[in-house]
């Protein structure tokens, strides 16, 4: 089959590999009919995830169709639709029992990181994968939800939601700022109304990003290019900062804007993904009573969110900015890794 594989910092290619086989008797072989490329997978091409070493398969999300299961698999059957999730969780160690599938102690990884496609085994964009504990890691696409819109329920819906507004404890009424506009931040702004914030903040250098960002449900946008950025925010507010202040891009200087906004008493939500140390003023931020929360997805909202996609409660269509062909990924990779002159937001790849 074809795979997109890394092969270190800077350096993939689309080339020929095995096919996958069944390991363990909670495998299933999915044929990926669908995929996309992740903020994640930048991350690593610039090496900013040791983990990942070459030759690694990349890609963790994907809808697909099953085309052989393991003997323990119960739940699905040849010929299913699936959503895989990009947490795999095995459904029975003590972290999975505690929801906290980002932490799955399963044999596969042997790491206690759910996290394993592209990252620690084989991953999504491929013709095929093998998928780890298929019966508690593979949701079944209803015929109502598209396999495009399927595919945003891998990571970038549950991450923006359980990371930025559950973990940032968004209440009704609050002012929330999101700093970073790209697809997982816009995930944040999407689903930030469930919650009921009053105000939604899109915050980015990029002036197209903060303008469709309305499309998701922010109510304001502020180009933080503007000298000013900081005092726009702040007049949207008491004065006092905002309520929530979510990073999802995934460098220090993001996190810092946050920790400037927030009021006292609120929360920080980091949903980006870092490759380098990022200063903390505790000198000054101890007296003021912030939350700062941060950590990998769980997924488990996976079928919650599905079902408000299955009703069309989430824009899903405003996400998708690209299509190609899985053959076309290097393509794909080029227009997303230049977001800014694009304005590609997610790229869908169909086989």
């Amino acid at each position: 089959m074809k795979a997109l594989v890394y092969e270190g910092p800077g350096q993939k290619s689309w080339k020929d590999v095995p096919d996958p086989q069944i390991h363990d008797p909670r495998d299933a072989i999915v044929k990926i009919d669908t995929t996309t490329i992740c903020g994640t997978d930048l991350h690593i091409l610039k090496g900013d995830v040791p983990a990942v070493t070459p030759g690694r398969i990349l890609g963790h999300e994907g809808v697909g169709t099953v085309t052989e299961t393991g003997s323990g698999v119960n739940a699905f059957k040849t010929g299913d639709k699936v959503i895989l999730s990009c947490v795999s969780a095995d459904g029975s160690c003590s972290f999975c029992k505690d929801g906290l599938y980002s932490h799955c102690t399963g044999e596969e990884g042997q790491s206690g990181i759910g996290w394993i496609f592209g990252h620690l085994i084989d991953g999504t964009q491929a013709e095929y994968v093998r998928v780890p504990y298929a019966d508690t890691s593979m949701y079944r696409l209803p015929e109502n939800v598209s396999q495009e819109h399927g595919v945003l329920l891998s990571d970038i819906f549950p991450t923006g939601f359980e990371m930025g507004v559950q973990y940032g404890q968004v209440q009704p009424g609050d002012v929330v700022a999101v700093i970073g506009a790209g697809p997982v931040g816009l995930a944040v702004i999407a689903t930030s109304g469930l919650y009921g914030a009053a105000k939604i903040i899109a915050v980015d250098l990029d002036a197209n990003r903060v303008e469709q960002a309305r499309k998701f449900g922010a109510t304001h946008g502020v180009n933080s290019g503007d000298e000013n950025w900081r005092e726009q925010i702040m007049d949207l507010t008491d004065g006092w900062g905002v309520d929530v202040a979510v990073e999802a891009v995934g460098i220090p200087a993001t996190f810092e804007m946050c920790t400037s906004i927030v009021r006292p008493g609120g929360n920080v939500a980091n949903v980006g993904v870092h490759g380098t140390p990022v200063s903390l003023e505790l000198d000054r931020l101890w007296i003021e009573n912030i939350n700062i929360s941060m950590g990998l997805v769980n997924t488990n909202t996976l079928s919650m969110l599905l079902k408000l996609i299955a009703e069309g409660k989430l824009p899903a269509e405003e996400f998708i900015s690209h299509r190609y062909s899985l053959a076309d990924i290097l393509t794909a990779y080029d227009t997303f890794s230049r977001a800014a002159e694009t304005n590609a937001l997610k790229v869908i790849l169909q086989a």
